[in-house]
Order: C-alpha cells, then sequence, then structure tokens
C-alpha cells in the first residue's frame, strides 16, 4: 500500500511539472479521396498528394503514357475538367479553436475549392501556397471539393485579349510546371491535381506563421544571426522566446507585448562554417525557438542553419567581364550539372529517390545544381539534402524558352508566387544564386522572335519582359534575402560574340548546330550554365519502353521517346566522326555512351583547364522525368549512364588533363581544392600491350584552387604512331589516359577480359585483367546494382578490381569494350 501511495504521489508530481501547451495542431488531409471527370457520376479512388494522371493510371482507367506510344493515347486527360473530394472529420476540442485554416500547398492548376459546398478558394497558380480562413464553414462532419477545370480554357481567353501572339505557345499563360506542356526530352502530360498537401491548422491565441534566419558578416571568429519571425497573437500578456543552438540554451529573449514581427539577434562564436562538401564538411547548426507565455508553449519552429557566405562575383577584367561564386570568402570552381523534375508526375517522386540521386551528385564530385526555370520550385526535401551533402544550388524562377504576358493579373500572381517561394527556401544554405528564367532573353534577342512586329509590338512585348524579370523578382530576392539575382540565363546568346567572355553561357554550337566537340576546346566562357549531347538510356529502360526482353531501337514506340526532332540523326553523325558505328541495337546503345561522354568530358577539361579565366562548368542534364533517349546522365530508372561515371573522374578535386597545342603535349594539373598539393607527376607512353616508349618523372607543387601547365613534351623528338600508343599520367593517387588520335582510329587489340568474381557482403567483388589495352569497358548484368566504376579503361596486365552492390545471391557478368568494334 505504501508502494504504491509513493506512485500516486509521484506520478502527480511529474504530471504537475510537465510544461504546459497550447500550440497549433496540424491534421493533414490526404485520406479518402476520390475523383471523377466532372460529367460522370462515377467515383474512383485517388491518392494525394497526387494528379489526375497517376490517379488514372493506378486505378487502371489508362495505360500507362511512359510504354511505347501511349502518350498518344492519354492527351484527351488534359482536355477535361476533374473534381476531386473527400470527407474528414474535426472533434469538437479542435472545432471550438479561435483560429481554423486550410492551408493548400500546392494545386495544379485552375481550381475552385468548395468546403461544405461554399466556394472557399479560386486558384491559378499551382507554385502558390493559400491560407484559408474556414472557421466559420467548418463542421464536425466535412466535404472538401475541388474542380480543376482545365487550362486550355484559360488560355485560349487570355490569348485572344492579345492583339499579337507571344512565343512560345499557349502555355505562358498558365503558372505551372511548363515541361508538362512537351520538351525536347519530356512527354506532352499535362496533369491537374493536388500536387502538394492540405492542411488544417487549428489554433487559439499566438501562432508564429513566418520564419527566416538572417546571415551578417560571417568570418571564421564570428557568426552573426538574426531570427525573424512574423507572429499572429491575440496575447496581451508577456511572451519569451528560447533559442536553443545545437540543442543547448543560448538565450532567452523577453518581450511585455508580442508585435507582428519579431527579431532575435545571436552571435555564434568560432562558428563551424558550411562549405561545399569538395572543400569541406557542410556544418548545419540546429536552431530552435520556444514561444512561452510563462510555463505554457504557445509554438516553437526548429530548423538546420549553416552559416557561410556566397557572393557572385562579375567584375569587369581586361577580356570581359567574370562570373564566378565566391563561398566563405573563397572563389571555387562550380563542377555539376541542370537539374530538371523527376518524374512527369511529381507525386512518383520519394524521400528514397531524391536521396539516391543527390547521393549520386555527391559521388560524381559534383559541387553544384541548377534548378532549371521549366520544371518546378522542389519539394523541401530536396534543399535539406543539397544543405547535408554540401551542394550548390543555382534556382531558376520557373519561366523557360518563352515571352510572358504583362497585365497587371498576371504580374500580380507572378510576385506572389516569387514571394511564396523565395520565403519558403531562403534559409537554405545551399541556395547561391536566384536566376529570372531560362533562355528568354537569348530566346528574344536571336531565335527570330521580333520577326514581322513593329516597334510598338516589340517596346510592349520587352516592356512586359523587364517589369518581371527587371523589376519584380530582383526586387523580391532582394527584400526577402542577401542572395544574389541574375537576370537570365544565358547573359548572351551564342549567337552573340560576348558570350565567351562575359556572364554564363549555353554552348549549343555542339549538338543543335552539330559542331565538332573539339569546339569546346576552341571556344571557353567563362562559366558554362549548359552544354550537352544525347545518348540512348541503359537496356533496362530500352526494354521497358518497348515492353520487351530483348533490345530494340526501331520501334514506333522507342521512337516516340526521341523528342528531339533530329535527335538520331544527330546521334549518328557524331558518332560517325569520332567511333565505329556498331550495327547491332545492344553495341549502338553501349556506342552512343560512350560518344556522349567523350564529347561532354572533353569540354569539362577544356573548362577546367582554363580556370580561372572559367569558373564553373554545369552540363545538360543530370537526370530525365520518363523514360527517353536524352542528354541525361542517369536515366530515368536511375541506371548511371557512361557519362556519369565518366564525369566522377572529370570533376575530381585534382584533375590531370593534357593537350596538344602546335605539336607540344601539355600536362596540366588543376587543383580545385583549398591546400597546396605536392608529388610526383609521372608520365609514360605505351603502345597497347604495355610496351614502354618514353616515360618522365618529375616532381611538382600545385597550389590550392589553380589551374597550372606542369609537363610539357616536344612530340617532334619522338616518333610515335599515334593509333597505336596512349599516354598515362599519374599524380597523388589520380591517373588519366590521353590518345593521340580519333577513338575509331585506335589500333586497339580485341583480346578477352577474364574476370573472377568473390562475394561480399553488399555484393560482389569483380576482379579483372587483360593482356591489352581495353579502352571503355562496360560491365553490365541482369540483376540490378551499382558499380563503383564503369565505362573505365583497363590497363594490360593489371587487375582492376571493381565492387558491385547488388541484393542479387549470384551474378553473371557481361563485358563490352570499344576494342570489340576495331576492325
Amino acid at each position: 500500500m505504501k508502494k504504491l501511495m509513493f506512485f500516486f504521489i509521484l506520478t502527480t508530481i511529474c504530471f504537475s511539472c510537465q510544461p504546459k501547451y497550447d500550440v497549433p495542431t496540424t491534421i493533414t488531409l490526404h485520406d479518402n479521396w476520390e475523383f471523377k471527370k466532372v460529367t460522370d457520376s462515377i467515383w474512383s479512388s485517388a491518392t494525394m498528394p497526387g494528379n489526375v494522371f497517376s490517379d488514372l493510371l493506378d486505378d487502371k482507367l489508362i495505360e500507362d503514357p511512359f510504354i511505347g506510344k501511349n502518350e498518344e493515347k492519354v492527351q484527351w486527360v488534359s482536355e477535361t475538367d476533374w473534381e476531386y473530394k473527400t470527407t474528414f472529420s474535426v472533434d469538437k476540442k479542435t472545432l471550438e479553436k479561435k483560429h481554423l485554416e486550410l492551408n493548400f500547398e500546392g494545386l495544379d492548376t485552375y481550381a475552385f475549392v468548395y468546403l461544405n459546398d461554399s466556394l472557399i478558394l479560386k486558384s491559378n497558380n499551382a507554385f502558390r501556397a493559400f491560407k484559408i480562413d474556414v472557421k466559420s464553414s467548418l463542421e464536425l462532419e466535412n466535404e472538401l471539393r475541388i474542380v480543376f477545370e482545365r487550362t486550355s480554357k484559360y488560355e485560349d481567353a487570355e490569348k485572344a485579349k492579345l492583339p499579337y501572339e507571344l512565343p512560345e505557345g499557349n502555355r505562358i499563360f498558365t503558372r505551372k510546371p511548363q515541361f508538362q506542356y512537351g520538351w525536347d526530352w519530356g512527354p506532352k502530360l499535362n496533369t491537374v491535381g493536388i500536387w502538394r498537401p492540405i492542411k488544417l491548422v487549428a489554433w487559439n491565441d499566438f501562432k508564429i506563421e513566418e520564419s527566416a534566419i538572417l546571415q551578417s558578416n560571417t568570418l571564421d571568429s564570428l557568426g552573426n544571426v538574426t531570427v525573424e519571425f512574423k507572429i499572429n497573437s491575440n496575447l496581451e500578456t508577456p511572451i519569451s522566446f528560447e533559442l536553443f543552438i545545437n540543442n543547448s540554451l543560448s538565450l532567452t529573449s523577453k518581450y511585455s507585448r508580442v508585435n507582428e514581427k519579431i527579431t532575435i539577434p545571436f552571435k555564434i562564436e568560432n562558428p563551424k562554417l558550411w562549405w561545399p562538401h569538395n572543400l569541406g564538411e557542410p556544418y548545419l547548426y540546429d536552431i530552435k525557438v520556444i514561444a512561452k507565455e510563462g510555463d505554457k508553449i504557445l509554438d516553437s519552429i526548429s530548423k538546420k542553419v549553416g552559416l557561410r557566405t556566397i557572393e557572385l562575383v562579375t567584375k569587369k577584367d581586361s577580356i570581359g567581364k567574370s562570373f564566378y561564386f565566391k563561398v566563405n570568402y573563397v572563389p571555387i570552381y562550380a563542377k555539376g550539372a541542370n537539374y530538371i523534375p523527376q518524374h512527369s508526375f511529381q507525386n512518383k517522386v520519394k524521400d528514397e529517390n531524391y536521396e539516391k540521386l543527390l547521393s549520386d551528385v555527391v559521388n560524381a564530385n559534383m559541387n553544384m545544381l541548377r534548378v532549371w526555370g521549366g520544371g518546378i520550385y522542389e519539394n523541401d526535401i530536396f534543399y535539406d539534402l543539397c544543405d547535408e551533402k554540401g551542394i550548390l544550388v543555382w534556382q531558376d524562377f520557373m519561366f523557360a524558352c518563352a515571352m510572358y504576358p504583362g497585365d497587371e493579373a498576371f504580374l500580380k500572381n507572378v510576385e506572389q508566387e516569387a514571394i511564396d517561394n523565395v520565403k519558403r527556401l531562403r534559409d537554405h544554405p545551399s541556395i547561391a544564386l536566384w536566376c529570372g528564367n531560362n533562355e528568354n532573353s537569348e530566346g528574344w534577342h536571336r531565335w527570330g522572335w521580333q520577326a514581322n512586329r513593329s516597334d510598338v509590338e516589340k517596346d510592349e512585348i520587352w516592356d512586359n519582359y523587364l517589369k518581371v524579370f527587371d523589376s519584380i523578382l530582383p526586387n523580391t530576392v532582394s527584400n526577402l534575402t542577401n542572395t544574389t539575382y541574375w537576370e537570365s540565363s544565358p547573359k548572351y546568346g551564342r549567337g552573340n560574340s560576348k558570350y565567351e567572355f562575359e556572364g554564363d553561357a549555353h554552348d549549343w554550337w555542339i549538338w543543335h548546330d552539330a559542331y565538332p566537340f573539339e569546339h569546346l576546346e576552341e571556344h571557353v566562357p567563362r562559366f558554362m550554365s549548359e552544354f550537352g549531347f544525347q545518348s540512348f538510356p541503359s537496356y533496362e529502360t530500352t526494354q521497358f519502353i518497348n515492353q520487351n526482353d530483348s533490345i530494340f531501337i526501331d520501334t514506333d514506340g522507342f521512337k516516340n521517346h526521341q523528342n528531339h526532332i533530329r535527335g538520331f540523326e544527330l546521334i549518328d553523325d557524331y558518332m560517325q566522326r569520332d567511333f565505329p558505328v556498331p550495327d547491332k541495337p545492344e553495341d549502338y546503345i553501349y556506342m552512343s555512351q560512350i560518344l556522349q561522354a567523350y564529347g561532354i568530358t572533353k569540354g569539362i577539361e577544356a573548362h577546367r583547364r582554363s580556370k580561372p579565366y572559367n569558373m564553373g562548368t554545369l552540363y545538360w542534364q543530370l537526370n530525365d522525368c520518363w523514360p527517353a533517349i536524352s542528354w541525361s546522365s542517369i536515366d530515368f530508372f536511375g541506371n548511371r549512364k557512361a557519362l556519369h561515371y565518366k564525369v566522377k573522374h572529370g570533376f575530381d578535386n585534382i584533375l590531370i588533363s593534357s593537350q596538344i597545342e602546335e605539336n607540344m603535349m601539355n600536362t596540366w594539373i588543376v587543383n580545385d581544392g583549398l591546400q597546396e598539393e605536392s608529388g610526383v607527376l609521372s608520365l609514360k607512353l605505351i603502345d597497347f600491350e604495355g610496351n614502354s616508349i618514353w616515360q618522365d618523372l618529375i616532381s611538382v607543387e600545385c597550389r590550392p584552387n589553380a589551374s597550372e601547365i606542369k609537363h610539357q613534351l616536344d612530340l617532334n623528338t619522338l616518333i610515335l604512331k599515334k593509333n597505336e600508343v596512349v599516354l598515362i599520367s599519374e599524380f597523388n593517387g589520380r591517373q588519366s589516359h590521353f590518345f593521340f588520335t580519333k577513338p575509331k582510329d585506335l589500333q586497339l587489340l580485341d583480346k578477352p577480359i577474364t574476370q573472377k568474381i568473390i562475394k561480399t557482403a553488399s555484393g560482389f567483388q569483380i576482379e579483372l585483367q587483360s593482356k591489352t589495352f581495353q579502352k571503355d569497358v562496360f560491365l553490365f548484368s541482369d540483376s540490378k546494382g551499382v558499380y563503383s566504376d564503369n565505362f573505365f579503361d583497363l590497363l594490360p596486365n593489371i587487375v582492376k578490381v571493381i565492387d558491385f552492390k547488388t541484393d542479387a545471391k549470384s551474378i553473371d557478368i557481361k563485358i563490352k569494350s570499344l576494342n570489340n568494334f576495331i576492325r
């Protein structure tokens, strides 16, 4: 009895010591959704968040538009009006809260929202968030219904208001992902639906509406930080704000009365700075603020914050104007790719997809991604992972390859879209730049968009451009952040000679204009923000498109997944220039990937050799939104193409790169790191059977953040059969291979590669060896997995070990190399 009484007293004391709460509560409304055509009476189940295509597909009401030519069969979906509904209960305690609000984080796009048959919202922007007071209309039992009308209805109406036609098509009138209207790498699948969560938020007297964490003059010795809040409060009593840094209470600020805006400055002495992963640790502080009335907790925020400075430096010099980023006052070389949405149906992109793709980015030694302006402002997890992994983000606003209207309603809509998204993303240390648009300025000045227009018309269209990209967007960025704004990418189109000397560049002389890859070595810009070349996807993706275990690349269904009008022709033309052209589809896919990697890495090395004149190279493109023949280095199913394996070496902080100029072979060492690298540079010319022809060893010191020629060889002093030799250069564990002629002219020997396979805890270890030099060795298997390296060169009589991570219990490794195709 005494023990029982003691337990009762102890429990009472413990509960009485617990802090009291009156915090806002959030209910996510993801359950019980159904959808139908507006004109139908039969409802089908729907998934939230989602969209009409994925719901139709899940309910087996359409065929998979990613297979064969099915894309053509589902175009009716976008020309139909759709209705979604759900029912939900609210308990009496919640219903009695003083404030009840429905938050809509993403409605795509022309939506009419009804709560218990009362119209509470008209939405016309997929990128905006809406908060609706529903205190007066919410009940214990509720029906939420949303009608989505087809985009063409509104686009046709807006188009009819203009006395002229704007480039490029009706998509310009609708604020939604532009790529959904079809692109040269993506399908035409114009969705509608609830693509981000709907939440019911309830509270009484106090709520933190917004927060921002602002940094100023961050140094190694001191981090100056300010937390700003926008408060919704009915309280007249004193409020305290407790600030925790890494779970330790740092300070408490007390206010006798809370105003709408609260500012709490604080300092972190000797802070750990956030760095791109290739230069240091992307350290994140845990910052938490708890608002309290006495002992009662009212609300709180918790964020991970990286302390850093980022600056875009654009200064005039003797050549033109610089374009480079400084992080923590240090110039950094940007290495990476352009990123597009990972799926045409965003709800299909799961957290594990973000984790895998961004891990692949780090694995390939990239430190920057450009979020392209025809896609979406990405989900929070994308930026959280970029923060965590140390990946800089060049963030476009969502405008691409077009001119947009300038009426008052459109401009107000765009302004609020910008405010919503800049506020949502501004605390992420990974955000390095906000860019107004993709290629709109270049299109206007170079793509013939001004042809046959009067001066009045041209002035009006350009003035409307300036309203958005020279006023609304830069002012929003400036007012809400300390991040740099850049008007348009590229600064100048390739038809303007300045593209090579000022700003960022998109060099599509390669591919679109069919220039040889050597053009990339001869014309290096200050910062290459786009350049690329297509290749075929993996065998797995090809089989999926055709729904056939055999490999075919000439079916109508497969051709439907090449969205560039000259795509197949250009791949073939370039292949004939530089590589053998195989007859078999399986071999042609392999060769197309080798071709892509060959051209893009040629450009990457040229850019990096030119440092500090050039300070960045971002190729087009990292990923795919559907199974396709495209410019990606990772295909739709996450398979790394040859390019992705090759750029891992091309983006290493230490790069050895050789080039011949006037019969002098120059060898550079590029050091992107912040520490000096010293060691022995070994250079060796061998034939393809491993016989040494010439070699040299020199001690070198490589300055930090620099590119320098470290060796020169006069080729006039050697007698070489240029198609029978390779230069092997090594420095501090890095190795590069340089050839003196095009791959198709190399006199490689077609001899076998032996393999030894050993089971490991994570998969298998593969040991490879050959008596001759094997170029571009490709390992593949029916088993799904990831190779530690692939599409690599195998030196004669040297064992190379590859790790293959897979869940398979046994594997059958198949091998191809360029040697197999030399005749």
